[in-house]
């Protein structure tokens, strides 16, 4: 297993931050994987060895939590919340839209690694659903005809800079004091 410097000199910073070895065994996935893209039984090997632990105690944190994986996704990943305030919504239209423009099946990395598409239980945003995350942005109220445009954008590589879809992040950093919701009369009582 290859990794650059820099990401060997944070597993190295990260884990004296623990009382004991083994409690940094999550950050060390996190920047392995984020390196990799994926857990491989070489890295849970690598990462076992270095923490004093057993294979299986990190395969078993692989196989538990749905953020790591033993595969990579592709280039984009796309997750849709399938959690009942969702799916109530149209969430299941939505993948099949996206599915469908971006030529990937819900759990599947498209042939040529550009996309990958799944299903998430929640995206903690159920007031604004259907829920989708390209990536690290969240993008809200995408029923199947926005699924469509998205879909439509993320191919011509336009999503980035598009006005039409504003991440939930990136609307919190655009906001300034001037322009965030000041509450009302009714919510201070």
């Amino acid at each position: 297993m290859e990794l650059t410097k820099e990401t060997l000199q944070k597993i190295d910073d990260v884990i004296p931050r623990y009382p004991d070895k083994r409690s940094a065994v999550l950050m060390v996935i996190h920047l392995i994987q984020d390196e990799l893209g994926s857990i491989s039984d070489e890295s849970c090997e690598w990462i076992a060895e270095k923490l004093e632990i057993q294979p299986i105690n990190v395969k078993e944190l692989i196989t538990f939590y749905p953020m790591l994986r033993e595969t990579p996704w592709g280039k984009t990943h796309v997750r849709v919340c399938r959690t009942l305030p969702c799916a109530l919504r149209g969430s299941y239209a939505t993948c099949q839209k996206l599915e469908k423009k971006l030529g990937v099946k819900e759990g599947h990395v498209r042939e040529d690694g550009e996309y990958s598409i799944e299903f998430m239980e929640c995206l903690a945003d159920c007031g604004e659903g259907p829920v989708v995350m390209v990536d690290e942005d969240t993008f809200e109220n995408i029923d199947e005809k926005k699924a469509e445009q998205l879909a439509e954008l993320m191919l011509k590589g336009k999503l980035e800079n598009s006005a039409d879809f504003v991440s939930y992040e990136k609307g919190l950093l655009s906001e300034t004091p001037a322009k965030a919701k000041k509450p009302s009369a009714k919510s201070k009582k």
